[in-house]
C-alpha cells in the first residue's frame, strides 16, 4: 500500500475542480510505477522522491502541470518527447498521456535517478565587460587605500561598483556615487554592504 502524505491530500482538496481528478490520476500512476516513492511538498507543490527528486505536479487556475526533475535528460534521449510535452500543460483529463507512455517515461526517470545521472550543467553566460568611468579611475588613483581595497575585491564586487556608477544618467549623480563609492571602498565595504548581515 502506498505511503501518502496528508499535505498532498490537502493540496488536491484545495485545487481547482477541473484539476482534482487529474492530480489524483497522476498520483495513482506514480505510486503504481514506483511503490516505494516518497511523497513530499517542495516549493509548495506535491513532489515525488525516488533516489532524489523524481517529479512534481502543480495546479493553477486554468491548467496543471507534471514535471520530471531531470526533464532535460529525458528530452535528450528523445524517446519521451510526446509524453513530456503533454504533461507540461493539461487542462482536462483528456490531456493526460496514455498510461503506457507515461509509465515508460516514469520508469526511465527512476532509472536515471538510480544510476545517479546528473542534470547537464548550464553553460556560463559571458557577461560584457564594463569599462571603468574615467572620473572613477581618477578618484581611485587619488586614494591609495581605496585603490588597494578595490583591486583586492572579487570581480563580482568590482562589477557592482562599476555598474552602479555607469548607470548614473546625470553627471552630478555620477559624481555623488563616485564620492560615496570611494568612502565605502576605503572602509572595505562592498557595494551592497548594508544588506549583507540582514
Amino acid at each position: 500500500m502506498p505511503t501518502l502524505d496528508p499535505r498532498v491530500d490537502a493540496y488536491i482538496d484545495n485545487a481547482p475542480e477541473f484539476a482534482k481528478p487529474i492530480l489524483v490520476e497522476l498520483r495513482k500512476r506514480v505510486h503504481a510505477a514506483c511503490p516505494d516513492v516518497r511523497e513530499t511538498i517542495k516549493w509548495r507543490m506535491p513532489s515525488f522522491e525516488h533516489h532524489g527528486l523524481l517529479a512534481g505536479m502543480a495546479a493553477f487556475k486554468a491548467h496543471l502541470t507534471f514535471g520530471f526533475w531531470k526533464d532535460a535528460v529525458l528530452r535528450s534521449e528523445k524517446d519521451h518527447l510526446d509524453t513530456l510535452d503533454r504533461v507540461g500543460c493539461m487542462k482536462g483529463i483528456a490531456d493526460l498521456p496514455p498510461k503506457a507512455a507515461f509509465l515508460k517515461a516514469l520508469k526511465r526517470a527512476m532509472e536515471i535517478n538510480e544510476e545517479g545521472i546528473a542534470l547537464p550543467r548550464k553553460k556560463a553566460t559571458k557577461r560584457a565587460q564594463i569599462a571603468m568611468h574615467p572620473d572613477f579611475a581618477r578618484a581611485l588613483g587619488a586614494s591609495k587605500k581605496a585603490r588597494a581595497v578595490f583591486e583586492a575585491f572579487a570581480p563580482s564586487c568590482k562589477r557592482e561598483y562599476l555598474e552602479w556608477i555607469a548607470e548614473a544618467k546625470k553627471d552630478d549623480t555620477r559624481s555623488r556615487r563616485i564620492e560615496q563609492a570611494i568612502d565605502w571602498i576605503a572602509a572595505g565595504r562592498k557595494r551592497n554592504w548594508k544588506y549583507e548581515n540582514c
